[in-house]
């Protein structure tokens, strides 16, 4: 019997941010079943002027080793217009990011887990810190509440989007 890995997910868009969202949910939920979300967030883009992004972080069970699940994450964004190797800062249809798989922690050249983003930006701690406020990152050894409340929001603040999501 396989056994299954807790992992989460980093959801964000800003093309048609709100059917791209809807829609990646819905094709998570088809490959793994339930799915723990997080609230939606509006934020400012980083590193580049555009279109305000739609963030949120989903959480689900598999027993996908990590370059699996990895791929298909990849093959799910390429589905909806992301282009492979498409540059780091811009306009995303849909960008899916394993930030978390069990706590496992990886540094080679092709994963990162946990990844840097969680402690850097608040569109990725925040929706993090709502959906598993408790749980202790692998690498700090804090909640990821605690590191919520500690970081400094005032550069990337995030607004909370009421955006009934259906899975």
């Amino acid at each position: 019997m396989t056994s299954l890995t807790e992992v989460y997910v980093a959801i964000g868009s800003n093309v048609e941010p709100e059917r791209h969202l809807r829609a990646a949910l819905v094709e998570l939920a088809g490959c793994f079943g339930v799915l723990r979300l997080s609230r939606v967030y509006r934020n400012r883009p980083v590193g580049f002027d555009g279109d305000d992004f739609l963030n949120m972080v989903a959480a689900f069970d598999t027993d996908l080793p990590v370059e699996a699940l990895e791929d298909r994450l990849g093959r799910i964004e390429a589905d909806h217009g992301r282009e492979p190797g498409s540059e780091k800062f811009g306009p995303r249809t849909l960008d899916l990011d394993l930030l978390l798989y069990g706590d496992q922690v990886t540094r080679d050249g092709r994963h990162q887990i946990p990844r840097d983003e969680i402690t850097r930006y608040t569109f990725v701690l925040g929706p993090l810190a709502d959906l598993a406020g408790d749980m202790l990152h692998p690498l700090e050894g804090r909640s990821f509440g605690q590191l919520w409340s500690e970081f400094d929001v005032e550069q990337h603040p995030l607004e909370p989007v009421d955006l009934p999501l259906v899975t």
